[in-house]
């Protein structure tokens, strides 16, 4: 193992919390809850548990747009549930969205009626502007999803927020806040902030310095092993910046350890495609790192001797802080980190566990980028560098034309990636191992950023996968997930019934409860099984 990390010695609390939420486990198996990005720590973007909304009545005629919620910016994150929380003396299943006007709403999720709703700003600051980058625009407030603690029968939102004041000055700041009201806990907001050993990009003094006008978090944020984890990316590619992680304690706000992964570097963001960081049950965090600097020159160890780890898929253990454990770097990654051709544009997902002809079991994951390769590691040991061949568990090339600047998802042994310009394409695992060809694929071609599908299903019957196309107006797709043949669109009604706004990069649908939330621009959409008379 190598690479420092800092930590400081109070994770106490952290366990604390950590022992409440997994106490409730059993209290909430039998509601429906969507408390991170793509519905797990592993991101497979799968609700198994969908009962109402099947391959039958998932048509033109028996399901359709319900309403669209409007809020006052564009909405980046992925509206997350919350089941049966008590507000204003009754009992609301709860949608929170965020925006990029540094907004937190809390919805009725079945009706629509707005429950409360904050703003993150401090007094006379404004969400920031793009900063030169189009990327995010034309302001930057709340990109990340935000991710959910519940405790007792409510919930505390943890958001990451960016504002500037009147004289310039930019600031991050982390959130969190009470479902019930949107009120600040535990003493928050606090500055995110941070220091590290390095001389890189934006180094002083021996050390690289964090600096909040430099960094936008786009990534989901992760609960996880106790903390509340934070990954930052640049604004486009404007220098100077590197590559970090930060860890804070759920109840206290304090930062308990920190991470650049290219600290004597430069680059390295963390994009993923707006999916984050994901996390297995064992203290481990994976992740697409972005083009940077590597050091080809290798420890007796394999790893990096300067501690840079740009364009690499990155493998962190969380017990006492942040180091790299391992990791996988492509024999020509320096080469796409210079021609901007790198890894991060994706983001990574975590499989379950598959078995080979042998009855052998390996924890694998995937991730792809912008060179049309897709790339399966083995999570326990996942192939460090060679700068003469890819030492890695299994390599399809060329296979995801166009590139990924997306999210995939996975169900029962498929894996689902949406490149630009291309249909969705559905991969399947035989013998723990991907099939060279996609098996089947979708009519439809999204163009860029490609889709990020979701996919519900009630077990391993009457599964769909749902995605939107970056088009004005947007448009909300469902498919058989067994043959990706098309069951719905909301270009099939007459009248335009079932438009609800302009597309955005960052559509991720969230399904639940017989419920389809897709954000747009200027709210979200919100779709399910309509009432007799008003599918026309």
């Amino acid at each position: 193992m190598q690479v420092h990390s800092i930590s400081c010695p109070r994770f106490a609390s952290a366990l604390s919390i950590l022992a409440i939420t997994l106490a409730t486990v059993a209290q909430f198996a039998s509601a429906q809850n969507v408390l991170t990005y793509h519905n797990n720590n592993a991101h497979t973007g799968l609700n198994p548990a969908e009962t109402t909304l099947t391959q039958s009545n998932v048509n033109v005629n028996t399901f359709g747009k319900l309403f669209v919620l409007t809020v006052d910016g564009l909405v980046d994150a992925e509206p997350l549930y919350l089941s049966a929380i008590p507000v204003n003396g009754a009992t609301h299943n709860v949608l929170i969205v965020a925006t990029e006007n540094d907004s937190v709403y809390a919805f009725d999720a079945d009706i629509g009626t707005q429950l409360w709703h904050i703003s993150t700003l401090e007094s006379g600051e404004t969400p920031s502007d793009d900063r030169g980058c189009s990327q995010i625009t034309p302001t930057i407030g709340v990109t990340a999803t935000p991710v959910i603690i519940r405790h007792g029968s409510n919930g505390a939102i943890y958001v990451t927020a960016m504002s500037k004041n009147s004289s310039g000055t930019y600031f991050q700041r982390l959130h969190a806040l009470e479902a019930t009201t949107g009120k600040e806990l535990y003493g928050g907001p606090v500055t995110v902030s941070g220091t590290y050993p390095g001389s890189g990009d934006g180094s002083s003094g021996g050390n690289v310095i964090f600096d909040p006008a430099q960094y936008a978090e786009r990534g989901g944020l992760l609960f996880a092993d106790g903390l509340i984890y934070l990954a930052w990316t640049s604004h486009c590619d404007a220098r100077p910046y590197t590559g970090w992680v930060m860890g804070y304690n759920p109840t206290t706000l304090a930062q308990e350890t920190v991470i650049d992964v290219t600290p004597n570097g430069n680059e390295g963001s963390i994009w993923g495609a707006g999916s984050g960081l994901t996390a297995d049950q064992d203290g481990n965090i994976f992740f697409l790192d972005a083009n940077g600097i590597f050091d080809t020159t290798l420890n007796s160890s394999g790893f990096p001797s300067e501690g840079d780890y740009g364009n690499a898929f990155i493998r962190l253990t969380t017990s006492g802080g942040l180091a790299v454990a391992d990791y996988f770097e492509m024999d020509n990654g320096p080469s796409e980190s210079e021609d901007d051709v790198d890894f991060g544009s994706g983001g990574a997902i975590l499989l379950p566990d598959q078995k080979d002809s042998s009855g052998n079991v390996w924890q694998l994951a995937a991730g792809a980028g912008k060179d049309g390769n897709l790339y399966l590691v083995n999570r326990t040991n996942m192939g460090k560098y060679s700068s003469s061949a890819n030492n890695i568990y299994q390599e399809l090339s060329g296979v995801l034309p166009g590139g990924i600047w997306s999210m995939p998802a996975f169900f029962n042994g498929r894996l689902y990636y949406g490149p630009v310009g291309s249909p969705i394409l559905a991969f399947q695992f035989k013998d723990a191992k991907l099939k060279s060809a996609p098996v089947a694929q979708t009519s439809t071609s999204f163009e860029y950023p490609g889709a990020t599908p979701s996919i519900s299903s009630n077990g391993t019957q009457n599964a769909i996968v749902w995605a939107s196309e970056n088009t004005d107006p947007a448009v909300l797709h469902a498919y058989n997930a067994l043959t990706l043949a098309e069951l719905y669109n909301t270009n099939q009604a007459s009248n335009g019934r079932d438009q609800f706004g302009a597309g955005n990069k960052f559509i991720t649908p969230m399904i639940i409860n017989g419920k389809v939330y897709v954000g747009t621009t200027t709210g979200v959409g919100v779709f399910g099984l309509l009432s007799p008379g008003a599918a026309k």
